[in-house]
């Protein structure tokens, strides 16, 4: 059950005063565009589907260092793995890895280790982050059991003052929980006849150890560097060619086992994340033809060097892959339209391990592999306005083949998926939603779970003497697969106290059946030559293999809401998962307790400024199997002030804040390991037009 304590009450009542009427000044546009959750440009409000789109400003406003900092406010979204950047890892829902697809400007993320983390790239170059929440293997294939995240990069008109063609932006900033300094250098601008539009940017970050909220540290240095070169040409009217590259550069210094404490050996980890895009956009002067293709190429390293030996240590995957789709829009009566969206996916995951400790330099559980998938797709989107309301219905499948091969393994695996949906939404008046869904998704096995080899552990039992663990393959793994039921409803007012504010609340509850869940079985058991001398056969300590194992029901609830007005502005959300072994009623997956997210902001119009708080608070969280793995509930107040002058310094923007205000000690997720304590943040940002 989730309950306030008087403590957070308290912190509310503050986060609640910081909301008061202030100065006027005009209300954000805060309609939010969605494409991910369709492929297709709608209103975040009227999608049947759990979706949650971050905006650049709140990007900033939250003075964001790492991607966990960027969805701070989303329902049914944790990052697990502790604070380290390079051990965090999303879950949605409760599931997590490869139940999670990432997208950075439509490229798919396909690097997946069990301690490196998944996001190499710097929040600054974002302008907008969605996530959808619940499968979505109907329109992005294998991994969207959880859900998508997408990131989208920052464009030059995202920073052009109002009638410039081009311009600058440097930034810096600190902020003191890591001892961490930010500098940062853009430049963008638009050719005179608007065809053309280009912007590089190149940043630094530099920290050190986190300091913790039970006044322990984290080690956690970390020299960071990260750019983009993006732009895009109008060749013809309707004709659009665009490109990018996106680069990541990080040399840490941190124990291999970037989750949890500071337990393992010490190492100097190199990261090296390059994302090369190339895109074509053909928009002619028909409703037939909307069409967008993508090429891409995503290269992520990272190798790890023990301080203490010699020993190196290399994950290289490589990500080639070709995706294009096409918008199809007919009239079919004065009040209805239907939309069709169709197209295709192939990419090419390749993998190579190396460890320098090895005999033959493999590395175990790392095999070199590759792995293939073709996916079509076909969604419908009807819309019709009839005397009952808006109906909006949503039909939609995608096929997938994918087919896994590694080194030395002769067995190739080949298997074929559908994933259908259904989503509906009713709007009986312009100010109220209901909607309902029901979707199937999968997850394929990683050709890291099917063609695990090589060493796992090594006991030491003596002077001389270790029992290794060893992996074995399981070419027979069938993919994860979930169904969903999915039911919610929405409000959406404008001036409800003043002229031109807007209020939007929208929530839903879910149903997930997930079956085949694949996991690790280890298979502990000293072999007799362990023990007896000359006795023939090898020592070891069994084995580990990947298997599906149990079946699993999900549900919950999430709920986010906004109000927007000329003085202030106010945040919400709050979500709630349980997941439980179909069997025996055991926990599973990557759950989290209740929590509630509040943000309230006052704009001081006349001080060109805006200063705010954000409240966090958490239940018990006892969804555990085992009582030691309990965590208390907690409560965390975080201070902001922007300063935006519009004036003769317009461009300067100085973003203050404090994190944690309090110093609570919090652990969000199991990690061994409780949350940052006390942050006192800055930044000072200057955007010119030359």
């Amino acid at each position: 059950m989730f309950k306030v304590s008087p403590r957070a009450a308290l912190l509310a009542g503050v986060s609640m005063f910081v909301t008061l009427p202030a100065a006027a000044e005009a209300p954000a546009d805060i309609t939010e565009i969605t494409v991910s959750a369709t492929k297709n440009p709608v209103e975040a409000f009227s999608v049947p589907a759990s979706v949650s789109v971050v905006s650049r400003d709140e990007m900033d406003d939250l003075v964001a260092s790492s991607i966990a900092d960027v969805f701070a406010s989303v329902p049914g979204l944790i990052f697990d793995g502790g604070p380290r950047r390079n051990g965090q890892t999303p879950a949605i829902r409760g599931m997590a890895g490869e139940g999670v697809v990432v997208l950075y400007d439509g490229v798919r993320q396909s690097f997946l280790s069990g301690h490196d983390g998944r996001f190499f790239i710097e929040p600054d170059l974002l302008k907008s982050a969605e996530v959808v929440r619940g499968g979505g293997s109907s329109l992005y294939g294998s991994g969207a059991v959880g859900g998508v995240i997408s990131l989208n990069t920052v464009d030059a008109s995202d920073l052009l003052l109002e009638g410039g063609t081009a311009g600058y932006r440097l930034s810096g900033g600190y902020q003191g929980v890591n001892d961490e300094w930010l500098y940062g250098a853009t430049v963008f601008g638009v050719s005179g006849d608007g065809k053309f539009d280009g912007i590089a940017s190149l940043s630094f970050r530099n920290s050190g150890d986190i300091a913790l909220g039970n006044d322990t540290s984290l080690q956690a240095d970390d020299s960071i560097a990260s750019g983009i070169v993006k732009g895009s040409y109008q060749l013809t009217e309707s004709l659009k060619l665009t490109g990018s590259w996106l680069g990541y550069r990080n040399d840490a210094v941190e124990p291999n086992n970037g989750l949890g404490n500071n337990t393992g050996d010490l190492m100097d980890k190199n990261i090296v994340s390059d994302t090369f895009r190339a895109g074509l956009d053909f928009n002619p002067a028909s409703s037939l033809i909307d069409f967008h293709m993508v090429g891409y190429l995503n290269k992520a390293n990272v190798k790890e060097s023990d301080l203490d030996t010699t020993r190196v240590i290399n994950r290289d995957v490589e990500t080639v892959g070709l995706s294009f789709d096409n918008r199809s829009r007919f009239a079919l009566g004065q009040n209805t339209s239907f939309t069709l969206t169709y197209g295709g996916e192939y990419y090419r995951d390749e993998q190579k391990g190396t460890d320098s400790a090895t005999a033959d330099g493999t590395r175990g559980g790392v095999p070199d592999a590759t792995a293939k998938t073709l996916g079509l797709f076909i969604q419908g989107e009807f819309v019709a306005d009839t005397a009952l309301g808006e109906f909006i219905l949503i039909p939609g499948v995608r096929y997938d083949n994918f087919k896994n091969s590694a080194v030395g393994e002769a067995v190739e695996t080949e298997e074929g998926k559908t994933s259908p949906k259904f989503a509906m939404t009713w709007r009986p008046v312009d100010q109220f939603m209901i909607f309902g869904s029901y979707n199937e998704a999968f997850r394929a096995p990683s050709y890291s779970e099917i063609f695990a080899d090589d060493l796992h552990f090594s006991i030491p039992l003596g002077p001389g003497v270790e029992a290794p663990n060893f992996f074995i393959p399981n070419p027979d793994l069938r993919p994860e697969r979930s169904k969903t039921w999915e039911f919610g409803a929405g409000v959406d007012f404008t001036d409800v106290l003043t002229g031109g504010d807007r209020l939007t609340v929208k929530g839903a509850y879910f149903s997930t059946e997930a079956t085949d869940l694949i996991d690790l079985e280890v298979n502990f058991e000293f072999s007799l030559p362990c023990f007896v001398p000359g006795m023939p056969g090898d020592c070891n300590a069994g084995t580990s293999r990947n298997i599906n194992t149990a079946s699993a029901d999900i549900d919950g609830f999430e709920l986010e809401g906004m109000y927007d007005s000329e003085w202030f502005r106010l945040m919400a959300s709050y979500s709630s998962v349980d997941g439980k072994d179909a069997a025996t009623g055991d926990y599973v997956g990557i759950l989290s307790p209740d929590r509630l997210y509040m943000s309230g902001e006052v704009k001081l119009a006349s001080m060109d400024s805006r200063i705010g708080a954000r409240l966090n608070v958490a239940s018990r969280f006892d969804k555990v199997n085992d009582a030691a793995d309990e965590r208390p509930g907690y409560e965390t107040l975080d201070l902001f002030l922007v300063w935006q002058p519009d004036t003769a310094l317009k461009g300067l923007r100085v973003d203050l804040g404090v994190d944690n205000v309090f110093d609570t000690e919090v652990q969000t997720v199991f990690a061994g390991v409780v949350d940052p304590g006390r942050n006192m943040k800055a930044r000072i940002s200057w955007t010119g037009s030359f």
